[in-house]
């Protein structure tokens, strides 16, 4: 069940630029959610949902090769909500990106998004 609500996906050309967004659901309170860390990951046709950038509670970040110096991943902890800015934008970075959060300490917990559409013409 999906309970995280991403926006931000769409059609640009290569060269281009896109900002996704996820929020959190209201039953994740503020105090709660710095205690998450952020995952984007991403799933093109017929391949495997791959990670794409990831950024700890303490704010550590993590990126996949292809995307790094590209991408850049953020939090606003009191928005409840995760970033994912993508620049100079290739046809290789098609795909359905989901934006995931797990708790960080404690009982396991994680929240995915349905997943937004990022297409890139070449």
């Amino acid at each position: 069940q999906v309970q995280l609500v991403e926006s931000g996906g769409g059609l640009v050309q290569s060269g281009g630029s896109l900002r996704l967004s996820c929020a959190a659901p209201g039953f994740i309170s503020i105090v709660s959610f710095r205690l998450y860390n952020v995952d984007w990951y991403r799933q093109a046709p017929g391949k495997q949902r791959e990670l794409v950038a990831s950024m700890s509670a303490s704010g550590d970040t993590d990126y996949l090769g292809s995307v790094q110096g590209r991408f850049r991943i953020s939090r606003v902890d009191d928005k409840k909500s995760g970033y994912l800015e993508m620049f100079s934008l290739k046809a290789e970075d098609t795909g359905v990106y989901f934006c995931h959060v797990a708790r960080s300490t404690g009982r396991p917990y994680e929240l995915w998004g349905q997943g937004t559409q990022v297409t890139v013409s070449s």
